[in-house]
């Protein structure tokens, strides 16, 4: 029987011993094609479906279909590639034990798409927002649970659509040891995500020009769906754990229920009717397990609980921020030193100041003041929490360095007290001559 207690219990037994947790690195990226820098659509010749099967067909990737559509790829290690709804390829990566790891995977399957792209005349830019095209621009792909949320979305907020069509970003799963470990990691790495968007802060520019913002993926977060975003301020609330997420999973309104290959619309319609057996779209049924699992994945806060945390603040960005977004997490939570020095940084900001940094850091990135200093200042002293936790990992690779080079991109940004962002509207204005075509050539993967 699957009611509250069985969710609570599902989220709970995610936990593992401390030897046992994982990384789990997720990255998007827009594709454009060479001579015109359009996005590719789904059909013809050079399309993402074309894309999708000379990538299984070259380097054995198992077919995932949506009805007759190819829509994704996957792999016996659990890693897979997905479309975004415009689109824009995703890696899910599997789950490794170190940094090291993670950097050969991503390098490995950024050489694969590169081989394919290559002779499609298409290539790959990672940045939090589409820097060129309009939303009337972007295809769509032909996936069910996309067409429901289309529709749905522009009911909810402003920025729904683009936030589906033209927003990328890196994320990383990480493990929890228990609901108390889960309760302390949730608390610091929501506190601090903002520190993290400010880190990886690179979407400055909307349809050719600048926008006012360091990282506008962020700001559009800030108007896609307030029932399903934000900042979740009671995880710092006595007496949070997995009873109370699971509470407030059961009062997002659904997207969906999967049937037989098939999506079936359930958009505003509620699980805890669901578990009553009370649900429109399927009156008389009870929810299983997966059921939970694909209305957990319909919720976009900040930080996300699944049955594990998904860090969920960062644009995307060139290969070694990739590799950096995970590096981050991981020395901070990772490391019981760490963990408990990064809780000293953000353990007494109050709800307002949180909510500064959330609101703030979108288009003032390190630049934002707080506490007498700037954002600038905290994320130097986190990132350095961040190095001495992976330090003390000691993970090394095969010759001998750990896992703190991968820091080493957002060592240089705070060293010189420039973001992505900051560094690509200094080309604009300059090199570029107020043409941002140059960003798909010089920083394509």
């Amino acid at each position: 029987m699957v009611d509250r207690a069985a969710l609570v219990d599902y989220l709970a037994t995610g936990a593992r011993a401390p030897e046992d947790w994982k990384i789990g690195t997720e990255h998007e990226k827009f594709g454009f094609r060479l001579d015109d820098l359009r996005p590719p659509t789904y059909e013809g010749e050079r399309g993402i479906g074309v894309l999708l099967e000379q990538m299984a067909q070259r380097f054995g990737w198992e077919r995932g279909y949506d009805g007759e559509h190819l829509i994704a790829l996957k792999r016996p290690d659990g890693s897979s590639i997905t479309l975004e709804p415009a689109g824009q390829l995703e890696l899910s990566g599997a789950q490794l034990s170190t940094l090291h790891q993670t950097c050969c995977e991503v390098e490995g399957h950024l050489r694969e798409v590169q081989a394919v792209a290559k002779d499609l005349q298409l290539g790959f830019l990672g940045m939090g927002f589409q820097p060129k095209w309009q939303r009337e621009d972007m295809p769509w792909m032909p996936k069910g649970r996309y067409k429901l949320m289309r529709a749905y979305m522009p009911t909810r907020g402003g920025l729904g659509l683009d936030m589906m069509t033209r927003t990328c970003t890196v994320q990383v799963n990480l493990d929890v040891g228990s609901e108390a470990d889960m309760v302390k990691k949730f608390r610091v790495s929501l506190a601090l995500q903002a520190i993290a968007t400010a880190l990886f802060a690179d979407s400055p520019f909307t349809e050719g020009r600048p926008n006012g913002f360091q990282s506008f993926r962020s700001h559009v977060w800030t108007d896609t769906d307030p029932d399903r975003t934000g900042l979740l301020d009671f995880v710092f609330e006595e007496g949070f754990g997995y009873e109370r997420y699971v509470d407030y999973i059961l009062d997002v309104p659904m997207y969906f229920v999967y049937r037989d290959g098939q999506y079936l619309d359930a958009t505003g319609q509620s699980f805890r009717d669901f578990l009553g057996g009370k649900l429109p779209a399927l009156p008389g049924e009870l929810p299983n397990r997966n059921d939970f699992a694909d209305h957990l994945t319909t919720a976009f806060p900040e930080v996300r609980l699944k049955r594990y945390l998904e860090m969920r603040g960062a644009d995307s960005g060139p290969w070694n921020r990739i590799c950096a977004l995970p590096a981050l997490w991981v020395g901070l939570l990772y490391d019981a030193t760490a963990l408990d020095a990064a809780w000293d940084v953000c353990k007494n900001w109050t709800l307002a100041e949180r909510h500064q940094l959330r609101d703030g850091v979108p288009r003032h990135g390190f630049a934002l003041p707080f506490r007498g200093g700037k954002v600038l200042d905290v994320a130097r002293e986190v990132l350095a929490i961040a190095a001495e936790g992976l330090r003390r990992r000691a993970r090394t690779n095969r010759n001998g360095v750990d896992e703190r080079i991968y820091l080493d991109p957002l060592i240089e940004f705070v060293t010189a007290g420039q973001s992505p962002a900051s560094r690509k509207l200094e080309l604009f204005h300059g090199a570029w001559g107020g043409n941002i075509d140059p960003v798909f050539a010089e920083f394509a993967y």
